[in-house]
């Protein structure tokens, strides 16, 4: 996050740190019911929809460095199974622990003459911008932790017929005769000689006839 980003308070998912103080050891614990932003869980397979209730419980730790943030998100995701590709839903608790730091501090909580400008220092660490975090990035890579990448409807979920497409849990007794292809071929042109016989057997009678008139 740039050093100049400003977060907005009245985003749900922004945390304002200025009650917990800077001192070392200062406690604080929320909890918040928010909105699901779009897109929280794996595209495609499962997450949870868009404006799904999302519960929160946070505990923020002051330390040296930053605030330290442990919690947990609990929802309903929603998605399809994998197997028989019926819609399913799963109660989802993602657990998350993240340290937000202080701009002003360095990875050992110890206070810099100067704010650095090393952006590679900064690439990988999430900052407090005026007081306040932004908790979405943790929580969506949490979200994504605890889902899973092949969502089943159940454990011993049969799947659908290679056939015919059935769900087989509706039907356990489902099966297709199974039918040798070289028996098949064989059944086809002991078909085709049958019709060829019968043609030829039409095509004499009229002749016979003619022959017994006579």
């Amino acid at each position: 996050m740039a050093l100049n980003a400003r977060l907005d308070h009245r985003n749900p998912l922004v945390f304002d740190t200025h009650e917990l103080g800077r001192r070392p050891g200062a406690l604080q614990r929320l909890t918040r019911s928010i909105e699901a932003p779009g897109d929280l869980g794996i595209q495609g397979v499962i997450g949870v929809p868009e404006g799904a209730p999302v519960e929160l419980g946070l505990r923020l730790e002051s330390v040296m460095e930053g605030v330290l943030v442990t919690g947990t998100a609990r929802a309903t995701a929603e998605g399809e199974c994998v197997r028989c590709l019926e819609p399913l839903e799963r109660e989802l608790v993602a657990e998350y622990q993240e340290m937000f730091s202080y701009h002003d501090a360095d990875d050992r909580g110890r206070v810099k003459a100067e704010p650095g400008d090393d952006a590679e220092d900064n690439e990988d660490r999430l900052f407090i911008e005026d007081g306040m975090f932004d908790l979405e990035t943790v929580l969506r890579d949490a979200v994504v932790l605890a889902l899973p990448m092949q969502p089943v409807c159940q454990d011993d979920c049969p799947g659908l017929c290679s056939e015919c497409g059935a769900r087989l849990a509706d039907d356990p007794d489902h099966h297709h005769d199974a039918v040798d292809i070289r028996w098949a071929a064989l059944q086809g042109l002991a078909g085709s000689l049958e019709d060829g016989e019968k043609d030829e057997m039409s095509g004499a009678e009229p002749g016979v006839d003619e022959k017994q008139e006579k």
